[in-house]
């Protein structure tokens, strides 16, 4: 070796290159101007000549072999640096040309590495990872990782025979980021990093910002460039960052690409199977999807975790590839297009997202660099021992950095219209899942994991910040307040909130049989006490049909599967109707029997059965309805777009209420009937005067109902129910839910000619059933009175199904107490008991099911006396449950003697009674 070449020698830094444990090889490898000349060195292990190639004069000059592991130098006799190549002849004969990766300077500015450092760099996706570039004119491969305790890294794949010495990459100061370009490499190459511990240990991981990965059960990162795809989304996205998604319609199918279709798994000429042959590409599912969302009326599509995940068995909830959507399905740019196409398509797609929690795989983010750089140290804040799992330790900033980029990359890279957020409350909560003594408290000794909540807030005020109309979703299951609203405040900041509460309330009120219902009402209603106190979406999600859970038609009461599935029908349409965007699991639409199995597709030949048919129709009518009725989205989140009519009547397990906007005629009326009983001439009472025409019925016989349905419009009476002056009878079918439109109408006033007295009373015939106890109806029409002194029309208005007390003989009476929905028991002389059941809200209730006795029902439906007294009518109103009675000292009642002038109440017999 030359003497100067010798005495330019770095001898222990070549040995530090040597034996790979180099933090910084461009201090020695590349060119470097000295006082003798431009010194070249360049270390390639297995190459035997290497000479440099001037690319301006195309002069050659060969290197000395300073270190027979491959370490090459020469000095060039020039005082500048040109562009040049390396020649280079390997010990199997093979010669190749390559231009020197140690030549290129950094690509991180100051500002990258500070911002980095402070956690606020959110496109640091574009320089960490891998990324196809051209620097100088050279086209080839920037790669970026961080790794701050490590004591070297280096890119490693196929193009370098997966030899950790070959291109050791350059620490940028202390920010813990290791880069290096390399020349000719192109997207589609596999590549891993192999750090090198402070031990001297060496380990492979995958690059946590990679873009593309392997199919597992392969594990390395694949180069990929996401810039390429041109997007077609652009009206799309325009339209969609004027929208407020608050007051617009959201029903959302929540979907696992890998099982919602899937084919037969091809074998090879071995007969063995084909790994990923069962797969369908994201363009053939879109495609596919598209056609059945927008068949179904669906307004967006929700995607279990699409980043890489080794375990199928996880269904993408243990990430080990944030930045790569899985290659199960194929490619990022095929993504992009099963996006875009989504797009195209008028549907928006949310994204499933898990900053909660990451795996153990070696290959992972775990123990990253022989240190604990993404998740706490101490295993008591670090790990989730029922999991398995590690916890982020969110109050690092490159960790935190690392996240919040992460959505914003989806977002920015992918067009997703939406993140959800998986297992929120894992992150709040210090002690979540945990037993005494496996977790650590905060400074103030609480549960709440500050960092945890000041990263939420700091992902959620950038990402809004964007400003594009893309929605941050939380699926937070505890009574932590303020999920949703303005982080300025104190909220945490997410646009909406699953409603874990109402799901699990709700489920189990569905599941019990409806006999016992009533005694579950407040489950029931229960969620319209916090309805607004975060901004809500209804699921019933994939966490309720997997785990033994049963399918959600499983979940439902009763022996054949058409009483389960009317129970199914009258769940979902409580649902539609009940306040808050609505999101349902895949296969649950058309009623599927099995649990979900994230190993086959769905169980798509059953909706060629009637019951599975009728329910996928019913859910697609219901998705019509609710995006065609704005009272159903427009004011889910203001307390002014829901009013209860009904919330009391536990006893038929019946609920009414008012689905309302800002304009009256866009009212809409809900009946829920949520047992197994007819109701027949139901009177309920309406918002105002007007038409009530019914638009859906889940008992109709298309969607698998026995049609007992309201076909005509109905016009509203003067005739007080529900504490409203206005009512309307219905017909209300077993295990139901039926909407009406509300069209007010003006009220007229006719003023009746003077001095004319009318009458009219008509009393319905006793009809006999059989040997039982015959039902007894007497209505007694409305009698007009006239006023004799001052010729002016006034009736005394006793209302709806109220009866009058009876005067007997001695003027004394024992108090039987009317009460709502229970029977009125009279004892006549030697014979059997006759029931005579007066009830309120039920008139001519059928019992299905129950064939024994037949109650008598007495129904006044409109009896009027007439009190004359100093020449003026008074209006005598005996309210609905309260007849009028005076309590004596020795709790007997006696009743108000009705004077001359009152009509005589008459009594109903049975042959022997009389009705006086």
């Amino acid at each position: 070796m030359d003497k100067k070449l010798y005495d330019l020698m770095d001898w222990a830094g070549i040995e530090e290159i040597v034996y790979s444990e180099a933090a910084d090889p461009h201090k020695l490898l590349g060119p470097h101007i000295t006082d003798d000349g431009l010194l070249i060195s360049a270390f390639i292990p297995t190459a035997v000549m290497v000479t440099v190639r001037l690319a301006s004069s195309g002069k050659e000059f060969p290197m000395e072999l300073a270190d027979e592991a491959g370490y090459f130098a020469a000095l060039i006799p020039r005082k500048n640096i040109p562009e040049y190549s390396l020649l280079v002849v390997y010990d199997n004969g093979t010669s190749e040309e390559l231009y020197d990766p140690y030549a290129f300077s950094p690509l991180y500015t100051d500002s990258d590495l500070k911002k980095f450092e402070a956690g606020v760099h959110y496109t640091i996706y574009e320089k960490m990872g891998a990324h196809p570039m051209s620097v100088n004119g050279v086209e080839g491969v920037y790669f970026s990782v961080w790794a701050p305790c490590a004591m070297r890294v280096s890119v490693v794949g196929d193009f370098n025979l997966w030899d950790g010495r070959r291109h050791q990459m350059r620490r940028l100061g202390d920010s813990g980021i290791f880069e290096l370009f390399i020349p000719g490499l192109a997207s589609g190459l596999i590549y891993k990093y192999e750090i090198k511990n402070s031990r001297g240990e060496p380990q492979l991981k995958a690059d946590p910002y990679g873009n593309f990965c392997e199919l597992r059960p392969n594990t390395a990162s694949v180069v990929w460039d996401t810039g390429r795809y041109e997007w077609q989304d652009n009206a799309w996205m325009k339209k969609r960052a004027k929208m407020d998604s608050k007051n617009q319609a959201m029903s959302i199918y929540e979907i696992h690409l890998g099982s919602w279709i899937r084919k037969e798994t091809e074998r090879n000429e071995n007969g063995n199977d084909i790994i990923g042959s069962e797969f369908y590409n994201y363009r053939e599912i879109a495609v596919k999807l598209a056609e059945y969302v927008k068949m179904m009326g669906y307004t967006h599509v929700e995607l279990l975790p699409v980043m890489e995940h080794p375990l199928d068995a996880s269904w993408g909830y243990q990430v080990t590839g944030y930045y790569a959507p899985t290659s199960r399905y194929g490619t990022p740019d095929d993504f992009m297009y099963f996006m875009d196409y989504m797009h195209g398509q008028g549907i928006g797609v949310i994204l499933d997202w898990v900053p909660a929690h990451f795996p153990r795989d070696s290959f992972g983010l775990a123990n990253f660099d022989g240190t604990c750089v993404y998740e706490h140290k101490d295993p008591r804040q670090g790990a989730h021992p029922h999991w398995g799992t590690l916890i982020y330790n969110y109050g690092r900033p490159g960790v935190s950095n690392f996240l919040i980029a992460n959505a914003l990359f989806w977002a920015d890279k992918y067009h997703a219209d939406g993140i959800r957020m998986d297992a929120v409350a894992s992150m709040l909560y210090l002690d979540y899942g945990k037993n005494p003594g496996e977790w650590v408290p905060n400074i103030y000794g609480g549960h709440e994991n500050l960092e945890a909540v000041e990263f939420l807030k700091h992902l959620n005020s950038v990402f809004k910040g964007r400003a594009d109309g893309a929605v941050l979703i939380a699926e937070e299951s505890t009574a932590w307040p303020e999920i949703t609203g303005d982080i300025k405040e104190g909220a945490l900041g997410f646009d909406y909130k699953w409603n874990m509460g109402w799901m699990n309330d709700f489920t189990g009120y569905m599941q019990c049989d409806p006999f016992f219902r009533k005694h579950h009402y407040g489950e029931l209603t229960f969620s319209m006490l916090y309805a607004y106190s975060e901004d809500f979406i209804l699921v019933f999600s994939h966490d309720e049909v997997v785990h033994g859970k049963g399918s959600m038609i499983g979940k439902m009461p009763g022996e054949e599967l058409e009483t389960k599935a009317a129970n199914l029908r009258a769940a979902y349409g409580f649902m539609m109707s009940h306040p808050g965007k609505k999101l349902l699991f895949m296969g649950q639409e058309f009623a599927q029997v099995h649990e979900w199995n994230e190993n086959a597709e769905l169980d798509w030949g059953i909706t060629e059965q009637p019951v599975h048919k009728q329910m996928q129709e019913y859910v697609k009518s219901l998705n019509e309805i609710y995006v065609n009725y704005p009272a159903l989205y427009q004011m889910d989140y203001e307390p002014e777009g829901f009013e209860w009519v009904n919330c009391t009547d536990s006893e038929e397990s019946i609920v009414v209420f008012l689905r309302k906007t800002k304009k009256k005629e866009e009212t809409l009326l809900i009946v829920c009937n949520f047992d197994t009983v007819l109701h027949e001439k139901f009177r309920i009472g309406v918002p105002f005067a007007g038409k009530y025409k019914e638009i859906s019925n889940s008992d109709a016989e298309s969607y698998g109902g026995e049609g007992r349905i309201n076909p005509r419009v109905k016009s509203s009476k003067k005739a007080e129910k529900d504490e409203r002056p206005d009512s309307i009878e219905i017909t209300v079918a077993p295990l139901s839910v039926m909407i009406f439109t509300c069209t007010p109408v003006e009220e007229k006033t006719v003023k009746k000619a003077a001095g004319v007295k009318t009458a009219a009373a008509k009393t319905a015939g006793v009809k006999a059933a059989g040997t039982k106890a015959a039902v007894k109806k007497t209505t007694v029409k409305k009698t007009a009175v006239t006023k004799a002194a001052d010729k002016k029309a006034a009736a005394e208005k006793i209302e709806d199904k109220k009866p009058e007390t009876k005067k007997i003989a001695d003027k004394k009476v024992t108090v039987e107490k009317i009460e709502d929905k229970k029977p009125e028991t009279k004892k006549i002389a030697d014979k059997k008991v006759t029931v005579e059941k007066i009830e309120d809200k039920k008139p001519e209730t059928k019992k299905i099911a129950d064939k024994k006795v037949t109650a008598e029902k007495i129904e006044d439906k409109k009896p009027e006396t007439k009190k004359i007294a100093d020449k003026k009518v008074t209006v005598e109103k005996i309210e609905d449950k309260k007849p009028e009675t005076k309590k004596i000292a020795d709790k007997k009642v006696m009743v108000e003697k009705i004077e001359d002038k009152k009509p005589v109440a008459k009594k109903i017999t049975d042959k022997k009674n009389e009705k006086k």
